[in-house]
């Protein structure tokens, strides 16, 4: 077993390799993530940029290589250490919401607040906050099929953020939204981590999404093209923006 990463790196990975049914997805990477901080790894669609995100989340196992959260190894869980590991420890945002359908906007947003244990009056507050931060607090009693594809990756987006989990992946998270739409929720995405001290990796094949993040990493079948490249903040916080100060919130598993 080689050496635990270092202590700043919520995240590391080391040399992982990951197929998909013979076809190569991954070949050789290594990367580390710092706690607190935005990384966006960008490239073109079938780079691996999903896969990455999957291996380090534990969503995939890799087939070669070490992946480590906070000095803890991933590449050794079983299944259910994985599936544990996701619902306690991070955040999902995906190209689609997948919400649950028989449940209001504020009931989906408030769900993961109470799997972990929160009171109800605690998880709801929080959940109303989370849906007017990003301008969907007025849909927060209606269900998914009542609501337009934009409305509802914005309430996914709400559910991710809501129990303030020390780290959160967006898959292509703004696909479903038009430009003035994807420029505010990833002001959001990348300004609540900040304000609360979460780590956001971000996937994009959209170079002009990148410069939300602290850093940007390329990946081209399957392999980094160079090592991580500091980006500004620019556009970072502002208007639609949490602006520092992110809505109540109770933490899950921290």
């Amino acid at each position: 077993m080689s050496a635990a990463p270092p202590d700043n790196d919520v995240l590391w990975a080391r040399e992982i390799v990951k197929s998909h049914h013979g076809t190569p997805a991954l070949r050789g990477v290594s990367i580390g993530v710092r706690e607190g901080e935005v990384l966006a790894v960008t490239g073109p669609r079938g780079s691996g940029k999903s896969t990455l995100l999957g291996c380090l989340s534990g969503l995939l196992p890799v087939d070669e290589g070490e992946v480590w959260f906070n000095s803890s190894p991933v590449h050794t869980l079983g299944r259910a250490g994985r599936e544990r590991l996701r619902r306690e420890r991070f955040g999902f945002v995906g190209s689609e919401p997948h919400l649950v359908p028989e449940l209001t906007a504020r009931e989906n947003v408030a769900l993961p607040l109470l799997l972990s244990g929160a009171g109800h009056k605690a998880a709801y507050t929080a959940a109303a906050e989370w849906l007017e931060r990003l301008d969907v607090g007025e849909h927060a009693k209606r269900r998914p099929a009542e609501l337009v594809q934009s409305q509802r990756q914005r309430i996914a987006v709400a559910r991710a953020l809501a129990p303030l989990p020390p780290v959160v992946f967006a898959d292509d998270p703004t696909a479903p939204l038009h430009r003035e739409a994807k420029d505010q929720v990833l002001r959001i995405l990348a300004t609540a981590a900040r304000s609360h001290q979460l780590t956001l990796v971000l996937a994009t094949h959209d170079p002009e999404l990148a410069r939300y993040a602290d850093r940007t990493v390329a990946l081209v079948d399957g392999r980094l093209t160079g090592p991580a490249t500091p980006v500004g903040r620019s556009g970072a916080t502002g208007q639609g923006g949490l602006n520092g100060h992110g809505p109540a919130a109770v933490p899950a598993g921290r």
